[in-house]
């Protein structure tokens, strides 16, 4: 079908949720997709950070085959091979190289948004016995579209039509102001220590390790929403390595099946759940989890082997470059690992920018405060940063 057709489909059967950018993709390969005339794009956006192992991943490709000849799903009235081995991979590469590291266990869902609601039933649970609800998150935070997670997001704007929401979020300003707002009904705090709707700015470590240590000298709940960050995508398994914390509860989701749906949440309340507390029906089942473990076999490999830091290292170097070449457009880059972000001078300049450069052949995104935001393929080669630089180059050239 040409993009006209799809669109007319689109327009009259699906739900209008989403402003779309007038493409459509049909194919990839690695960090490059091609739409449906056969233009080439270098992607990076990834899927918004989903992508991890880039497009039509051979490894990805044969496991997913592999498990759909034998099952897709069997429920979790059952044990699951794959799922409990995916529990083990996540929780051995995040205690890898931490002291004084404690038992974890996880919960498999499909998306960043039930990992999140996952993790506020275990906060809630958690605080019930002393009558602490709270939970705070800040101000420009996403969490999710769920009512629960969309109550947890920072964002005024996102609750418009939504109401009325569950009782007990309540938003600080930034790290700082979350000491005001710490009282004995709390019983967590949820934080991104990158906020990905928020401009990218990763959080200042010294404060999140302060806090983290006043948190668990009050017995209050740390929580850690991953969904973004996680996966390798800020250079460790996870940010809070980065970070050098150790958070009571961790939720991750985008990367983790390379586009498969999944979320997870691991967590150090190993006991906090009974038998039908909480429960997924497609959570986990052995075609999500068995792309989980090569995804993560992929990533670690690179991520050992020094090819991941390198990548990193050449992206930011390209974004530096972007910002001395266009000062009249960008201020400064922002950014953690291959979650990365550069400034507009202009707010307003946003849409400019992100619609140019895909005329250009290469796909940015948004990001809160006029940033423009790039989250790679991890596997990226360097063959595919430089031609989408150049792109990049060229789109700008021509505003």
């Amino acid at each position: 079908m040409d993009l006209t057709a799809i669109k007319t489909l689109d327009e009259e059967f699906v739900l209008h949720t989403y402003a779309r950018l007038p493409v459509a993709f049909v194919r990839g390969e690695n960090a490059r997709v091609f739409d449906t005339q056969g233009k080439e794009y270098i992607d990076f956006g990834a899927g918004i950070a989903v992508s991890s192992v880039g497009h039509a991943n051979k490894r990805l490709a044969r496991a997913i085959a592999n498990q759909a000849q034998n099952l897709l799903h069997t429920s979790n009235l059952y044990f699951l091979e794959h799922q409990a081995k995916l529990a083990q991979n996540l929780i051995n590469l995040y205690h890898d190289k931490m002291p004084q590291t404690k038992p974890m266990r996880a919960f498999f869902c499909n998306s960043g948004a039930e990992a999140n609601e996952c993790a506020i039933k275990i906060a809630r649970k958690y605080g019930k016995s002393k009558n602490a609800y709270k939970i705070i998150t800040l101000d420009s935070s996403f969490h999710g579209r769920t009512i629960a997670s969309l109550k947890a997001t920072g964002q005024e704007k996102m609750h418009e039509h939504f109401g009325p929401f569950p009782d007990g979020f309540t938003y600080a300003k930034d790290i700082d102001d979350i000491y005001n707002h710490l009282d004995s009904h709390t019983c967590a705090v949820l934080l991104e220590l990158v906020q990905g709707e928020g401009g990218i700015s990763p959080m200042n470590k010294e404060k999140i390790i302060a806090l983290s240590t006043h948190l668990k000298a009050k017995g209050i709940l740390l929580m850690i929403d991953e969904v973004q960050t996680g996966i390798f995508r800020c250079g460790e398994i996870f940010a809070s390595k980065v970070y050098g914390i150790d958070p009571d509860v961790i939720s991750t989701a985008k990367g983790l099946a390379g586009g498969v749906p999944i979320g997870a949440v691991i967590t150090s309340l190993i006991d906090i759940f009974e038998a039908g507390d909480h429960g997924s029906t497609f959570g986990g089942n052995p075609l999500s989890c068995a792309a989980g473990l090569e995804v993560l076999d992929i990533l670690s490999e690179i991520h050992k082997n020094g090819t991941l830091a390198k990548t990193i290292e050449s992206f930011h170097n390209a974004l530096e470059d972007i910002v001395k070449t266009f000062p009249h457009i960008f201020s400064h880059k922002v950014g953690l690992g291959l979650m990365c972000g550069l400034y507009t001078q202009d707010a307003s300049m946003q849409t400019r920018i992100i619609t140019s450069a895909l005329e250009s052949g290469v796909i940015v995104l948004k990001s809160g405060k006029g940033v423009v935001r790039f989250l790679p393929a991890l596997t990226i080669t360097q063959e595919e940063i430089t031609e989408g630089f150049k792109r990049f180059k060229n789109a700008l050239q021509s505003l």
